[in-house]
Protein backbone atom coordinates (compact mmCIF):
# COMPACT_ATOMS: atom_id res chain seq x y z
CA UNK A 1 0.00 0.00 0.00
CA UNK A 2 3.01 2.77 0.68
CA UNK A 3 3.34 2.22 -3.31
CA UNK A 4 0.35 4.14 -3.35
CA UNK A 5 -0.79 7.88 -3.12
CA UNK A 6 -4.19 7.44 -2.03
CA UNK A 7 -6.82 4.29 -1.89
CA UNK A 8 -9.13 6.12 -3.83
CA UNK A 9 -8.60 8.95 -6.84
CA UNK A 10 -11.88 10.32 -8.25
CA UNK A 11 -11.15 12.65 -11.63
CA UNK A 12 -13.95 15.26 -11.50
CA UNK A 13 -15.79 16.73 -8.86
CA UNK A 14 -19.86 17.06 -10.42
CA UNK A 15 -22.42 15.50 -8.64
CA UNK A 16 -21.06 11.91 -8.92
CA UNK A 17 -17.38 12.42 -8.61
CA UNK A 18 -17.62 14.66 -5.43
CA UNK A 19 -20.26 12.24 -4.07
CA UNK A 20 -17.75 9.06 -4.78
CA UNK A 21 -15.40 10.82 -2.80
CA UNK A 22 -17.07 11.61 0.27
CA UNK A 23 -18.62 8.27 0.69
CA UNK A 24 -15.27 6.62 -0.12
CA UNK A 25 -13.84 8.86 2.55
CA UNK A 26 -16.44 7.80 5.30
CA UNK A 27 -15.75 4.37 4.66
CA UNK A 28 -11.84 5.08 5.86
CA UNK A 29 -10.37 4.86 2.35
CA UNK A 30 -7.39 7.34 2.03
CA UNK A 31 -9.36 9.50 -0.76
CA UNK A 32 -8.43 12.42 -3.31
CA UNK A 33 -10.51 14.17 -6.01
CA UNK A 34 -9.17 16.02 -8.65
CA UNK A 35 -10.76 19.11 -10.16
CA UNK A 36 -9.85 21.49 -12.72
CA UNK A 37 -12.61 23.65 -11.74
CA UNK A 38 -11.72 26.70 -9.36
CA UNK A 39 -14.61 25.65 -7.63
CA UNK A 40 -16.21 22.15 -6.94
CA UNK A 41 -19.70 20.50 -8.18
CA UNK A 42 -19.03 20.31 -12.02
CA UNK A 43 -21.36 21.65 -14.64
CA UNK A 44 -24.72 21.04 -12.38
CA UNK A 45 -23.66 23.36 -9.67
CA UNK A 46 -21.56 25.80 -11.55
CA UNK A 47 -23.26 25.87 -14.83
CA UNK A 48 -26.09 23.84 -14.79
CA UNK A 49 -28.72 22.51 -12.66
CA UNK A 50 -28.39 24.68 -9.67
CA UNK A 51 -28.15 28.22 -11.91
CA UNK A 52 -31.06 27.00 -14.13
CA UNK A 53 -32.86 26.57 -11.45
CA UNK A 54 -32.62 29.79 -9.37
CA UNK A 55 -33.36 31.84 -12.77
CA UNK A 56 -36.63 29.37 -13.38
CA UNK A 57 -38.09 30.30 -10.11
CA UNK A 58 -37.17 34.07 -10.33
CA UNK A 59 -38.14 34.37 -13.61
CA UNK A 60 -41.86 32.43 -12.59
CA UNK A 61 -41.82 34.88 -9.75
CA UNK A 62 -41.40 38.00 -11.75
CA UNK A 63 -44.30 36.54 -14.32
CA UNK A 64 -46.84 36.06 -11.45
CA UNK A 65 -46.47 39.49 -10.59
CA UNK A 66 -46.10 41.19 -13.61
CA UNK A 67 -48.83 39.26 -15.92
CA UNK A 68 -51.77 39.66 -13.80
CA UNK A 69 -52.46 35.90 -12.73
CA UNK A 70 -52.24 37.02 -9.12
CA UNK A 71 -55.62 38.97 -9.44
CA UNK A 72 -57.90 36.57 -9.14
CA UNK A 73 -57.00 35.83 -6.01
CA UNK A 74 -57.30 39.29 -4.78
CA UNK A 75 -53.60 40.52 -5.23
CA UNK A 76 -52.93 42.90 -7.67
CA UNK A 77 -49.96 44.46 -8.38
CA UNK A 78 -48.56 48.02 -10.64
CA UNK A 79 -45.37 49.06 -11.79
CA UNK A 80 -43.59 45.82 -11.76
CA UNK A 81 -39.98 45.97 -12.65
CA UNK A 82 -36.92 43.48 -14.01
CA UNK A 83 -33.82 44.13 -12.17
CA UNK A 84 -31.85 41.18 -14.20
CA UNK A 85 -28.52 42.03 -12.36
CA UNK A 86 -30.28 41.39 -9.66
CA UNK A 87 -31.71 38.26 -10.03
CA UNK A 88 -28.35 36.74 -11.62
CA UNK A 89 -26.46 38.25 -8.48
CA UNK A 90 -29.38 35.74 -6.09
CA UNK A 91 -28.23 33.40 -9.08
CA UNK A 92 -24.37 33.50 -8.27
CA UNK A 93 -25.34 33.81 -4.46
CA UNK A 94 -26.82 30.26 -4.66
CA UNK A 95 -23.78 28.77 -6.73
CA UNK A 96 -21.60 30.13 -4.28
CA UNK A 97 -22.92 28.85 -1.11
CA UNK A 98 -23.85 25.10 -2.85
CA UNK A 99 -20.33 25.21 -4.27
CA UNK A 100 -18.45 26.15 -0.84
CA UNK A 101 -20.87 23.86 0.82
CA UNK A 102 -19.09 21.08 -0.89
CA UNK A 103 -15.42 22.44 -0.35
CA UNK A 104 -16.09 22.35 3.52
CA UNK A 105 -17.76 18.68 2.39
CA UNK A 106 -14.09 17.59 1.67
CA UNK A 107 -12.53 19.21 4.53
CA UNK A 108 -15.12 17.63 7.27
CA UNK A 109 -14.53 14.18 5.72
CA UNK A 110 -10.24 14.77 4.80
CA UNK A 111 -10.87 14.38 1.33
CA UNK A 112 -7.65 15.93 -0.59
CA UNK A 113 -8.43 18.27 -3.84
CA UNK A 114 -6.28 18.38 -6.20
CA UNK A 115 -6.51 21.13 -8.52
CA UNK A 116 -6.25 20.95 -11.74
CA UNK A 117 -7.16 18.67 -15.02
CA UNK A 118 -5.74 14.70 -14.56
CA UNK A 119 -4.45 12.90 -17.00
CA UNK A 120 -3.72 9.48 -16.74
CA UNK A 121 0.13 8.24 -17.05
CA UNK A 122 0.01 4.56 -16.57
CA UNK A 123 -2.97 2.18 -15.45
CA UNK A 124 -2.96 3.24 -11.73
CA UNK A 125 -1.02 6.89 -11.85
CA UNK A 126 -2.29 10.13 -13.19
CA UNK A 127 -0.79 13.50 -13.33
CA UNK A 128 -2.38 16.85 -12.53
CA UNK A 129 -0.90 19.48 -13.14
CA UNK A 130 2.99 18.84 -12.34
CA UNK A 131 1.76 16.48 -9.70
CA UNK A 132 2.40 12.70 -10.61
CA UNK A 133 0.10 10.23 -8.04
CA UNK A 134 -0.74 6.82 -7.80
CA UNK A 135 -4.12 5.08 -6.48
CA UNK A 136 -4.92 1.93 -6.09
CA UNK A 137 -8.06 2.78 -7.01
CA UNK A 138 -9.19 5.53 -10.20
CA UNK A 139 -12.79 6.31 -10.81
CA UNK A 140 -13.72 8.39 -13.74
CA UNK A 141 -15.80 10.92 -13.19
CA UNK A 142 -15.65 13.64 -15.30
CA UNK A 143 -19.05 14.52 -16.43
CA UNK A 144 -20.17 15.85 -20.30
CA UNK A 145 -20.31 19.25 -22.06
CA UNK A 146 -22.36 20.92 -24.48
CA UNK A 147 -22.97 19.56 -27.97
CA UNK A 148 -21.57 21.51 -30.73
CA UNK A 149 -23.44 21.91 -33.94
CA UNK A 150 -21.29 21.23 -37.05
CA UNK A 151 -20.58 24.84 -38.60
CA UNK A 152 -21.81 26.49 -36.24
CA UNK A 153 -19.52 28.73 -33.83
CA UNK A 154 -20.21 29.71 -30.44
CA UNK A 155 -19.40 33.31 -29.29
CA UNK A 156 -21.73 33.45 -26.32
CA UNK A 157 -22.74 36.73 -27.00
CA UNK A 158 -25.25 36.00 -30.13
CA UNK A 159 -24.84 32.29 -30.71
CA UNK A 160 -24.54 31.24 -27.40
CA UNK A 161 -24.74 27.72 -25.03
CA UNK A 162 -26.50 26.75 -22.34
CA UNK A 163 -23.62 28.68 -20.00
CA UNK A 164 -24.44 31.53 -21.81
CA UNK A 165 -28.42 31.47 -21.30
CA UNK A 166 -27.54 31.45 -17.93
CA UNK A 167 -25.84 34.68 -18.00
CA UNK A 168 -27.42 36.88 -20.61
CA UNK A 169 -26.82 40.59 -20.04
CA UNK A 170 -30.36 41.87 -21.23
CA UNK A 171 -33.77 39.81 -22.32
CA UNK A 172 -33.66 38.97 -26.08
CA UNK A 173 -36.36 40.44 -27.65
CA UNK A 174 -36.47 37.27 -30.34
CA UNK A 175 -34.63 34.07 -29.01
CA UNK A 176 -33.70 31.13 -31.26
CA UNK A 177 -33.70 28.06 -29.44
CA UNK A 178 -32.31 25.18 -31.63
CA UNK A 179 -32.95 21.76 -29.71
CA UNK A 180 -36.39 20.85 -27.60
CA UNK A 181 -35.06 19.39 -25.37
CA UNK A 182 -34.92 19.46 -21.59
CA UNK A 183 -32.22 22.22 -21.78
CA UNK A 184 -33.79 24.31 -24.56
CA UNK A 185 -37.15 24.01 -23.28
CA UNK A 186 -35.85 24.95 -19.70
CA UNK A 187 -33.72 27.88 -20.36
CA UNK A 188 -36.02 29.23 -23.26
CA UNK A 189 -38.94 29.24 -20.87
CA UNK A 190 -36.93 31.22 -18.31
CA UNK A 191 -36.39 33.89 -21.23
CA UNK A 192 -39.89 33.75 -22.30
CA UNK A 193 -41.19 34.62 -18.68
CA UNK A 194 -39.36 37.61 -18.45
CA UNK A 195 -40.25 39.17 -22.22
CA UNK A 196 -38.65 37.39 -25.11
CA UNK A 197 -39.92 35.71 -28.23
CA UNK A 198 -39.00 32.19 -27.98
CA UNK A 199 -39.41 30.01 -31.11
CA UNK A 200 -37.91 26.23 -30.32
CA UNK A 201 -36.43 24.74 -33.63
CA UNK A 202 -36.69 20.65 -33.53
CA UNK A 203 -35.57 18.24 -35.74
CA UNK A 204 -37.43 15.32 -34.76
CA UNK A 205 -41.46 15.46 -35.51
CA UNK A 206 -42.39 15.95 -31.36
CA UNK A 207 -40.06 17.74 -28.43
CA UNK A 208 -38.79 16.25 -25.80
CA UNK A 209 -37.04 13.42 -27.45
CA UNK A 210 -37.61 10.09 -25.40
CA UNK A 211 -40.64 10.71 -23.16
CA UNK A 212 -43.79 9.63 -23.01
CA UNK A 213 -45.53 10.45 -26.53
CA UNK A 214 -49.10 11.52 -24.82
CA UNK A 215 -46.80 13.70 -22.68
CA UNK A 216 -44.92 15.08 -25.42
CA UNK A 217 -47.87 16.10 -27.33
CA UNK A 218 -49.85 17.59 -24.47
CA UNK A 219 -46.50 19.87 -23.57
CA UNK A 220 -46.63 20.88 -26.99
CA UNK A 221 -49.82 22.30 -26.55
CA UNK A 222 -48.79 24.08 -23.40
CA UNK A 223 -45.88 25.63 -24.70
CA UNK A 224 -48.27 26.68 -27.49
CA UNK A 225 -50.58 27.91 -25.41
CA UNK A 226 -47.80 29.84 -23.27
CA UNK A 227 -46.71 31.80 -26.56
CA UNK A 228 -44.01 29.31 -27.91
CA UNK A 229 -43.31 29.11 -31.16
CA UNK A 230 -42.82 25.40 -31.64
CA UNK A 231 -40.70 24.41 -35.87
CA UNK A 232 -40.51 20.36 -35.40
CA UNK A 233 -39.68 18.23 -38.20
CA UNK A 234 -36.82 21.13 -39.00
CA UNK A 235 -33.51 20.87 -39.68
CA UNK A 236 -30.71 23.70 -39.00
CA UNK A 237 -28.45 24.34 -42.09
CA UNK A 238 -26.95 27.75 -41.13
CA UNK A 239 -26.41 30.40 -37.97
CA UNK A 240 -25.17 33.41 -39.38
CA UNK A 241 -24.23 36.06 -37.01
CA UNK A 242 -25.39 39.62 -38.51
CA UNK A 243 -24.05 42.12 -36.71
CA UNK A 244 -25.66 42.81 -33.15
CA UNK A 245 -28.14 39.55 -34.18
CA UNK A 246 -28.34 36.36 -36.32
CA UNK A 247 -29.89 34.55 -39.11
CA UNK A 248 -30.98 31.27 -38.50
CA UNK A 249 -31.65 29.00 -42.07
CA UNK A 250 -34.19 25.83 -41.87
CA UNK A 251 -35.77 23.45 -43.89
CA UNK A 252 -38.16 20.36 -43.07
CA UNK A 253 -36.13 17.79 -41.91
CA UNK A 254 -37.80 15.51 -44.58
CA UNK A 255 -36.47 17.60 -47.12
CA UNK A 256 -38.31 20.79 -48.81
CA UNK A 257 -37.72 24.60 -49.20
CA UNK A 258 -35.92 26.47 -46.59
CA UNK A 259 -36.55 29.48 -45.04
CA UNK A 260 -34.94 31.85 -42.52
CA UNK A 261 -35.24 33.13 -39.17
CA UNK A 262 -33.67 35.92 -37.15
CA UNK A 263 -33.22 36.59 -33.61
CA UNK A 264 -31.46 38.79 -31.35
CA UNK A 265 -29.54 35.34 -29.55
CA UNK A 266 -29.73 31.83 -30.90
CA UNK A 267 -29.06 29.50 -28.19
CA UNK A 268 -27.81 26.09 -29.80
CA UNK A 269 -29.19 23.52 -27.46
CA UNK A 270 -28.68 19.85 -29.28
CA UNK A 271 -27.43 17.89 -26.34
CA UNK A 272 -24.34 17.27 -24.39
CA UNK A 273 -21.35 14.46 -24.97
CA UNK A 274 -18.83 12.83 -22.12
CA UNK A 275 -16.17 14.30 -21.48
CA UNK A 276 -13.06 12.05 -22.10
CA UNK A 277 -10.58 14.24 -24.39
CA UNK A 278 -8.14 15.26 -21.75
CA UNK A 279 -8.05 11.96 -19.70
CA UNK A 280 -5.29 10.36 -21.84
CA UNK A 281 -7.30 6.85 -22.13
CA UNK A 282 -4.94 5.33 -23.78
CA UNK A 283 -1.95 5.19 -21.58
CA UNK A 284 -4.86 3.07 -19.43
CA UNK A 285 -5.49 0.88 -21.66
CA UNK A 286 -9.04 2.02 -22.09
CA UNK A 287 -11.21 3.06 -25.38
CA UNK A 288 -14.75 4.55 -25.77
CA UNK A 289 -17.67 2.71 -27.23
CA UNK A 290 -19.24 4.21 -30.65
CA UNK A 291 -20.90 6.88 -28.81
CA UNK A 292 -17.73 8.48 -26.66
CA UNK A 293 -18.73 6.68 -23.88
CA UNK A 294 -16.96 4.39 -21.38
CA UNK A 295 -18.26 1.32 -20.84
CA UNK A 296 -18.88 -0.56 -17.02
CA UNK A 297 -20.23 -3.47 -15.97
CA UNK A 298 -22.67 -3.79 -12.97
CA UNK A 299 -20.26 -2.80 -10.60
CA UNK A 300 -18.86 0.10 -12.57
CA UNK A 301 -15.79 -1.15 -13.14
CA UNK A 302 -14.33 -1.02 -16.44
CA UNK A 303 -12.06 -3.09 -18.54
CA UNK A 304 -8.34 -1.79 -16.98
CA UNK A 305 -8.07 -3.57 -13.29
CA UNK A 306 -8.62 -0.95 -10.66
CA UNK A 307 -9.91 1.72 -12.75
CA UNK A 308 -13.72 2.65 -12.60
CA UNK A 309 -16.39 4.93 -14.44
CA UNK A 310 -19.82 6.71 -13.67
CA UNK A 311 -21.98 9.23 -14.41
CA UNK A 312 -21.81 11.02 -17.91
CA UNK A 313 -19.13 9.40 -19.52
CA UNK A 314 -20.83 5.82 -19.07
CA UNK A 315 -24.41 4.85 -20.97
CA UNK A 316 -27.01 5.95 -19.65
CA UNK A 317 -29.36 8.55 -19.08
CA UNK A 318 -26.56 11.89 -18.26
CA UNK A 319 -28.35 12.83 -15.16
CA UNK A 320 -26.95 14.40 -11.58
CA UNK A 321 -28.95 12.16 -9.43
CA UNK A 322 -28.16 8.88 -11.43
CA UNK A 323 -24.77 9.94 -11.34
CA UNK A 324 -24.82 10.68 -7.12
CA UNK A 325 -26.74 6.96 -6.78
CA UNK A 326 -23.68 5.55 -8.58
CA UNK A 327 -21.06 7.64 -6.95
CA UNK A 328 -22.15 5.89 -3.31
CA UNK A 329 -22.45 2.52 -5.83
CA UNK A 330 -19.08 2.55 -6.19
CA UNK A 331 -17.15 3.85 -3.35
CA UNK A 332 -18.90 0.95 -1.62
CA UNK A 333 -17.99 -1.21 -4.23
CA UNK A 334 -14.56 -0.26 -4.20
CA UNK A 335 -14.73 -0.90 -0.66
CA UNK A 336 -15.98 -4.25 -0.53
CA UNK A 337 -19.54 -3.40 0.17
CA UNK A 338 -22.53 -3.82 -2.39
CA UNK A 339 -23.17 -0.95 -4.09
CA UNK A 340 -26.10 -1.06 -6.60
CA UNK A 341 -28.25 1.59 -8.70
CA UNK A 342 -31.50 0.31 -10.22
CA UNK A 343 -31.05 1.82 -13.82
CA UNK A 344 -34.62 1.24 -14.39
CA UNK A 345 -35.65 3.73 -11.78
CA UNK A 346 -33.88 6.54 -12.66
CA UNK A 347 -36.72 9.51 -12.56
CA UNK A 348 -36.19 12.44 -15.40
CA UNK A 349 -37.69 15.78 -14.72
CA UNK A 350 -37.98 18.85 -17.14
CA UNK A 351 -38.09 22.08 -15.34
CA UNK A 352 -40.35 24.20 -16.72
CA UNK A 353 -44.02 25.28 -15.76
CA UNK A 354 -45.78 23.13 -15.46
CA UNK A 355 -43.07 20.41 -14.64
CA UNK A 356 -42.65 17.15 -17.16
CA UNK A 357 -41.60 13.94 -15.24
CA UNK A 358 -41.42 10.45 -15.76
CA UNK A 359 -39.94 7.53 -14.35
CA UNK A 360 -39.75 4.08 -16.00
CA UNK A 361 -40.29 3.12 -19.08
CA UNK A 362 -42.89 4.90 -22.00
CA UNK A 363 -46.11 3.17 -23.19
CA UNK A 364 -44.57 3.28 -26.61
CA UNK A 365 -41.05 1.30 -25.22
CA UNK A 366 -43.70 -1.45 -23.59
CA UNK A 367 -45.63 -1.60 -26.93
CA UNK A 368 -42.75 -2.08 -28.84
CA UNK A 369 -41.69 -4.79 -26.71
CA UNK A 370 -44.67 -6.82 -26.96
CA UNK A 371 -45.97 -6.21 -23.36
CA UNK A 372 -48.85 -5.62 -22.90
CA UNK A 373 -49.90 -3.32 -20.59
CA UNK A 374 -52.94 -1.40 -18.61
CA UNK A 375 -52.95 2.50 -18.65
CA UNK A 376 -55.01 4.52 -15.98
CA UNK A 377 -54.65 8.53 -16.40
CA UNK A 378 -55.91 11.08 -14.15
CA UNK A 379 -56.19 15.06 -15.22
CA UNK A 380 -55.33 17.59 -12.48
CA UNK A 381 -58.39 19.15 -14.00
CA UNK A 382 -60.34 17.14 -12.05
CA UNK A 383 -57.86 17.62 -8.29
CA UNK A 384 -59.53 19.77 -6.02
CA UNK A 385 -56.15 21.53 -4.75
CA UNK A 386 -55.00 21.77 -8.41
CA UNK A 387 -58.11 23.57 -9.10
CA UNK A 388 -58.32 25.71 -6.19
CA UNK A 389 -55.29 26.74 -6.77
CA UNK A 390 -55.92 27.96 -10.70
CA UNK A 391 -53.07 25.60 -11.69
CA UNK A 392 -54.82 22.40 -13.91
CA UNK A 393 -52.46 21.59 -16.45
CA UNK A 394 -50.87 18.33 -17.20
CA UNK A 395 -52.03 14.60 -15.67
CA UNK A 396 -50.36 11.38 -14.25
CA UNK A 397 -49.94 8.55 -16.11
CA UNK A 398 -49.27 5.20 -14.44
CA UNK A 399 -48.73 2.11 -17.19
CA UNK A 400 -48.68 -1.55 -15.23
CA UNK A 401 -48.22 -4.63 -16.52
CA UNK A 402 -51.71 -6.28 -17.18
CA UNK A 403 -50.60 -9.41 -16.05
CA UNK A 404 -49.18 -8.71 -13.14
CA UNK A 405 -50.42 -4.94 -12.50
CA UNK A 406 -46.90 -4.31 -11.77
CA UNK A 407 -46.27 -0.51 -12.58
CA UNK A 408 -43.65 0.13 -15.04
CA UNK A 409 -43.92 3.47 -15.69
CA UNK A 410 -44.95 6.69 -14.32
CA UNK A 411 -45.25 9.97 -15.85
CA UNK A 412 -46.60 13.43 -15.31
CA UNK A 413 -47.29 16.92 -15.88
CA UNK A 414 -47.91 19.39 -13.40
CA UNK A 415 -46.29 21.93 -11.52
CA UNK A 416 -45.55 19.52 -8.83
CA UNK A 417 -44.50 16.88 -10.91
CA UNK A 418 -40.53 17.01 -9.40
CA UNK A 419 -41.72 16.04 -6.26
CA UNK A 420 -44.88 13.43 -7.11
CA UNK A 421 -42.59 11.28 -9.35
CA UNK A 422 -40.79 10.28 -6.12
CA UNK A 423 -43.51 8.83 -4.82
CA UNK A 424 -43.88 6.89 -8.25
CA UNK A 425 -39.99 5.73 -8.04
CA UNK A 426 -40.45 4.51 -4.44
CA UNK A 427 -43.37 2.27 -5.75
CA UNK A 428 -41.80 1.21 -8.47
CA UNK A 429 -38.44 0.55 -6.63
CA UNK A 430 -41.03 -1.94 -4.07
CA UNK A 431 -42.12 -3.66 -6.83
CA UNK A 432 -45.70 -1.85 -6.28
CA UNK A 433 -48.53 -2.73 -8.14
CA UNK A 434 -51.39 0.19 -9.62
CA UNK A 435 -53.29 -1.50 -6.55
CA UNK A 436 -51.00 -0.84 -3.67
CA UNK A 437 -50.80 2.30 -4.84
CA UNK A 438 -54.76 2.92 -5.38
CA UNK A 439 -55.32 1.48 -2.04
CA UNK A 440 -52.77 3.52 -0.42
CA UNK A 441 -54.82 6.98 1.17
CA UNK A 442 -53.54 10.02 0.24
CA UNK A 443 -53.87 13.04 2.17
CA UNK A 444 -56.81 15.53 0.69
CA UNK A 445 -56.52 18.04 -0.58
CA UNK A 446 -53.44 17.28 -2.40
CA UNK A 447 -51.52 17.20 -5.82
CA UNK A 448 -50.65 13.86 -4.88
CA UNK A 449 -54.23 12.45 -5.04
CA UNK A 450 -54.43 12.69 -8.44
CA UNK A 451 -51.40 9.43 -8.24
CA UNK A 452 -53.74 7.10 -6.40
CA UNK A 453 -56.72 8.63 -9.09
CA UNK A 454 -54.68 7.33 -12.35
CA UNK A 455 -53.34 4.16 -10.26
CA UNK A 456 -57.28 3.65 -9.64
CA UNK A 457 -58.02 4.05 -13.49
CA UNK A 458 -55.93 0.88 -14.22
CA UNK A 459 -58.17 -0.79 -12.57
CA UNK A 460 -61.06 0.83 -14.62
CA UNK A 461 -62.21 2.78 -10.82
CA UNK A 462 -61.01 5.94 -10.93
CA UNK A 463 -63.82 8.35 -8.28
CA UNK A 464 -63.51 12.14 -9.31
CA UNK A 465 -63.77 11.32 -13.36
Amino acid sequence: MADFDFDVLVIGAGPGGYVAAIRAAQLGLKTACAEGRETLGGTCLNVGCIPSKALLHASELYAEASSGALSKFGVSFSGVELNLDQMHGEKAKAVKELTGGIEGLFRKNKVEWLKGYATFTGRDSVQVGDRTVRAKNIVIATGSSVTPLPGVEIDNEVVIDSTGALALPTVPKELIVIGGGVIGLELGSVWKRLGANVTVVEYLDQILPGMDGEIRRESAKIFKKQGFTLKTGTKVTKVERTGSGATVTVEPAAGGASETLTADVVLVAIGRRPNTDRLGLDAAGLTLNKRGQIEVDHDFATAAQGIWAIGDVTPGPMLAHKAEDEGIAVAENIAGLTGIVNHEVIPGVVYTHPEIAGVGRTEEELTNAGIEVKVGKFPFLANSRAKTNRDTDGFVKVIADAKTDRVLGVHIISSLAGTLIAQAAQAMEFGATSEDIAYTCHAHPTHSEAMKEAAMAVLGKPIHM
